[in-house]
């Protein structure tokens, strides 16, 4: 997996900073032209060097902008004022934009390379038939640990998060789907579950929780990881890879009572002005070579079987970031919950976090 030195972090940084005052300026003028392609992606969530091919290859200048969240991304789009020709939303997002009518029906027909993509994460729940979304990265959440830290602790369920040999050593995602998700998966329930009583009790699971927990953060998680500040941490499987890259006395294992398997795609917003880029970037990701070099260099699953061709065995074969098949059969997909249980979601969680501090 290819890595960024400190040097074109930099560089990266400052790239952005143009980009997005490039972005203001062309608002500010009112105008935008047709060789122009706005791109609205997660942070750290493409190798430059495709969108400096894509450039080369499509004539389109790219300008790219990021997010933390879906549901940042869902009010930015929601609000339009900017016209992103193409985002990477998640499963529960995209099937709530599509039901607020807030992205373009693909033509399939303007699409190139489907054929390429694994038959099994086509035609979800969340967008059935692929009407509006093609998959971009798809992964798991689970448990990243330290060997040399846990004192010979078993790692292979959620329930043992609550150990009491790890206090003050958990690492928690700042995800109200993700933390309620595992005690609920710890109880044996679904992680949508829409039921009162189990999110109660899960809820009240996660109080036992608290002595565990060093603290709740984002993408700060890689930095304790790799450094060993924290001995255990919930996270991303790709983000995990990244650890492991730079440590290898970390593991990821995914949770024996099942845990999230999570879609990344690609939709175009209703609001786009310029869908004949995100068309043509869309069939750019699905080429093999591309794919393979932004997994690659990523570190997250690629949807697309012909690029798995490409990727060393190792990778592909490696059951922690490409799961056997009676591993897939324990992993659930976020489901759009509405706004009502999306809220008990958010209180609940907001709720264990009071505690926390």
């Amino acid at each position: 997996m290819k890595k960024l030195t400190l040097m074109a972090v930099a560089v990266l940084a400052l790239s952005g900073v143009l980009h997005l005052a490039s972005v203001q300026l062309d608002r500010a003028g009112g105008a935008t032209d047709g060789n122009t392609f706005y791109f609205y992606n997660w942070g750290d969530y493409i190798d430059p060097e495709l969108l400096e091919k894509f450039e080369e290859e499509t004539g389109y200048r790219v300008v790219y902008e990021t997010f933390d969240s879906n549901e940042a991304m869902y009010t930015k789009v929601q609000q339009g004022g900017t016209a992103y020709d193409l985002v990477i939303p998640s499963e529960y997002m995209i099937d709530r934009m599509i039901q607020e009518d807030m992205l373009m029906e693909l033509d399939h027909s303007r699409i190139e390379g489907m054929d390429n993509l694994v038959k099994d994460f086509l035609d979800q729940p969340f967008d059935p038939g692929n009407r509006y979304s093609i998959p971009y990265f798809w992964g798991t959440l689970g448990i990243v640990y330290n060997e040399t830290l846990i004192d010979g602790e078993s790692l292979d369920s959620w329930d043992d998060l609550w150990s009491p040999a790890l206090k003050e050593s958990v690492m928690l995602i700042d995800g109200a789907r993700e933390v309620m998700g595992l005690s609920l998966q710890s109880l044996g329930y679904s992680l949508n579950s829409t039921n009162d009583q189990a999110l109660q009790e899960a809820a009240d699971k996660l109080d036992g929780l608290v002595p565990s927990v060093k603290a709740i953060v984002a993408d700060e998680i890689k930095t304790y990881m790799i450094q060993e500040e924290a001995s255990v941490a919930v996270t991303f499987s790709g983000e995990a890879a990244d650890m492991m890259w730079e440590n290898e006395k970390l593991h990821y294992v995914l949770p024996e009572e099942g845990s999230n398997l999570w879609f990344d795609n690609m939709v175009i917003p209703k609001t786009a002005q310029n869908p004949d880029a995100a068309y043509a970037f869309i069939n750019f990701m699905l080429e093999p070579e591309n794919a393979a070099q932004n997994a690659d260099y990523i570190g997250y699953s690629t949807p697309n079987e012909a690029a798995m061709e490409l990727l060393p065995e190792e990778t592909i074969s490696d059951e922690q970031f490409y799961p056997s098949e009676e591993t897939m059969d324990r992993l659930e997909v976020y489901e759009n919950l509405g706004p009502e249980y999306l809220g008990i979601y958010n209180d609940l969680f907001l709720e264990f976090k009071i505690q926390r501090n």
